[in-house]
């Protein structure tokens, strides 16, 4: 019986060993056979070893459950092992193919959803340009027109405009910015920088090709008088229009070009002889003898003095150019106006000349250099003297005797005018306190006063000190102005001139004729006299044009209430016009030079006991 278990557990040929028996007896019965030559053992072994061993008793059933023995059985491994490889890989390989199914799946839903459209989008991208990126749009995806797609889409191409937008509002910001960087805001004309970039290439090419180059700066005359009588708007408009008439020059020019102010510039390149550019600027000078029409049926002339200076004769530079060409400009307007010159190697010396005079200047007050003359005021009712102009006089110890149309501008320019003019009313009124002294009681004082010192607002304090400190009774005191002065900025100098009157002082308009006044502004600032230029004078008995301008000014103080001086009688045919015309009062070389205080007390002793007349 134990024989025939063995025989069916033989059956599994997994089984390689079986027995049956008691520990206390012999083996009932043992079977065995070799291990099976399995072509995986190599692989089972390792993993489940050769063989595994299990053992289990025997017992009987009923109630008393009676120990038989034990049954021991030795597993071959290799045979099982075997099918729990080969299903091992069999569902190792299915569950990859499951996942490679599945992952195929997927990616073909994620291509066609997401990957597909998102190449289309980079590739519409990649054809954006980056200067002009609204110019290409990306499109709307079929099917993905309400999702994230579509929404990812829509705003993309949004911003896209926006930052084309932005990018062509930038540009003209940038171009707005570099054309006020280099050119002018009013006249749309090239500045000084764009002007001397210009300038560079223009003097490259005329070195090269061995041509000159002519530099014009032309400044406008009495400007400023042209604003203040019309107003700055006015001025703005003349500024447009002589720059439109600047242009018609264009075909002869290299460039044109604003360079501040009532200062422009031209250019004329490639020109064989200076006579040309003495051409040209007189052809603009012609040109501003047409007057301006403005709004309001205005018309306006302007007047300009021109410097001119040539590459390569006067400089190399455009910096040397220009320089010189505004230097030029300047000195001419300080000898006359309305006429151009050209640069001479005077002009630089003169320059520092002037510089040096301007040292010297400064040093003129307390080394004592300065001094006053007087030129006495004649009435024509009477022939008395009833007044001196104090007049500012200049002793270099080197120069010599240095002309006031020299010194005075730089005076103003420097700003040493206030401490000079205040010496000159303080030394005034002083020697006009000692001629009172003397008897000359009625006797009036007459002192200029510069643009600047009319526009220092201590002005009227010094004045009202002064009168006080020395005793002088009202209307004694005659303070001159220039025409041009006032028209610089009427309002304050309408005010000043109120605070002067008020402190006792005569007002009178110096130079009348000579700048831009109308009768509106006459009857609005508070004068006493108006004193008729010396050029309208000289020439008044050969010209009739200034025979017609004294007559007119006489009339035009008559009727203003005013008193009427005429300046420069130099000859009695001169004195008896102005007389007729009914003028009041006369001073020039006809009656007396300039005198110092000494000979001016003896000239009005003199005149004093002939009562009647000095001649």
């Amino acid at each position: 019986m134990g024989m025939q278990v063995m025989e069916g557990l033989f059956q599994d040929e997994s089984v390689r060993m079986a027995s049956i028996g008691h520990p206390n007896e012999t083996m009932l019965a043992e079977k065995s056979r070799p291990l099976q030559d399995m072509s995986m053992r190599w692989l089972t072994d390792p993993i489940l070893g050769q063989e595994r061993t299990y053992t289990t008793q025997l017992v009987g059933r009923g109630p008393y459950s009676e120990y038989y023995g034990d049954l021991s059985i030795t597993l071959d491994t290799s045979s099982y092992g075997e099918d729990f490889l080969i299903n091992a890989v069999i569902i190792f390989i299915s569950g990859v193919l499951r996942a490679l199914a599945m992952g195929l799946v997927l990616y073909l839903v994620y291509h066609w959803l997401l990957t597909k459209p998102l190449s289309k989008i980079i590739e519409h991208l990649t054809q954006i340009n980056p200067d002009r990126p609204s110019q290409h749009q990306i499109p709307l995806l079929k099917g993905h027109e309400k999702n994230e797609l579509g929404l990812w889409v829509n705003t993309a191409n949004q911003l896209l405009a926006s930052i084309e937008r932005n990018t062509h509002l930038r540009h003209e910001a940038e171009n707005s910015l570099q054309r006020m960087a280099q050119y002018d805001f009013l006249t749309g004309l090239p500045n000084r920088q764009q002007l001397q970039q210009q300038l560079d290439k223009i003097l490259v090419d005329g070195g090269r090709l061995q041509h000159r180059v002519a530099v014009l700066c032309v400044g406008l005359d009495d400007f400023k008088g042209i604003n203040e009588q019309f107003s700055y708007q006015v001025g703005d408009q003349l500024l447009l229009a002589l720059a439109d008439r600047l242009r018609a020059h264009s075909g002869r020019l290299g460039t044109l070009a604003r360079l501040g102010g009532d200062q422009f510039a031209l250019v004329q390149a490639n020109i064989e002889q200076p006579y040309e550019a003495a051409e040209l600027a007189q052809s603009i000078l012609d040109d501003l003898e047409v007057p301006f029409d403005l709004d309001h049926h205005q018309q306006i002339r302007l007047r300009a003095t021109i410097g001119i200076t040539l590459f390569p004769e006067d400089g190399d530079s455009t910096e040397k150019l220009l320089q010189k060409a505004e230097q030029t400009m300047t000195l001419a307007k300080a000898r006359s106006r309305n006429r151009y010159q050209f640069y001479i190697a005077s002009v630089d010396s003169e320059m520092r000349r002037r510089r040096e005079l301007e040292k010297d200047l400064r040093e003129a007050l307390p080394r004592n250099q300065l001094y006053l003359v007087y030129q006495p005021q004649i009435s024509y009712r009477d022939h008395r003297v009833v007044g001196v102009e104090a007049l500012l006089r200049w002793q270099h110890p080197e120069l010599g005797m240095v002309p006031p149309d020299q010194f005075i501008p730089l005076a103003e320019q420097n700003g040493s005018i206030i401490s000079i003019g205040e010496w000159v009313l303080d030394q005034a009124c002083r020697q006009l306190r000692e001629w009172h002294d003397q008897g000359f009681s009625e006797l009036r004082m007459a002192v200029n006063l510069s643009t600047v010192q009319l526009h220092h607002s201590e002005l009227p304090r010094v004045v009202n000190n002064l009168l006080q400190a020395y005793r002088l009774p009202p209307r004694s005191l005659e303070l001159e102005v220039t025409e041009t002065g006032l028209m610089e900025d009427i309002s304050t100098a309408a005010q000043h001139l109120l605070s002067l009157r008020r402190s006792g002082a005569l007002i009178a308009i110096d130079d009348f004729g000579t700048g831009y006044s109308s009768l509106s502004y006459l009857k609005s600032l508070p004068l006493d006299k108006i004193k008729i230029d010396k050029s309208f004078v000289q020439d008044l008995l050969d010209d009739d044009d200034d025979a017609t301008i004294v007559r007119a000014i006489i009339q035009l103080g008559k009727s203003l209430g005013m008193q009427v001086i005429a300046e420069g009688v130099e000859t009695a045919e001169q004195e008896t016009y102005i007389v007729a015309q009914g003028c009041h009062e006369g001073q020039g070389y006809h009656y007396s030079k300039p005198l110092s205080a000494r000979e001016l007390t003896s000239f009005l002793k003199q005149a004093q006991r002939n009562q009647v007349s000095m001649f």
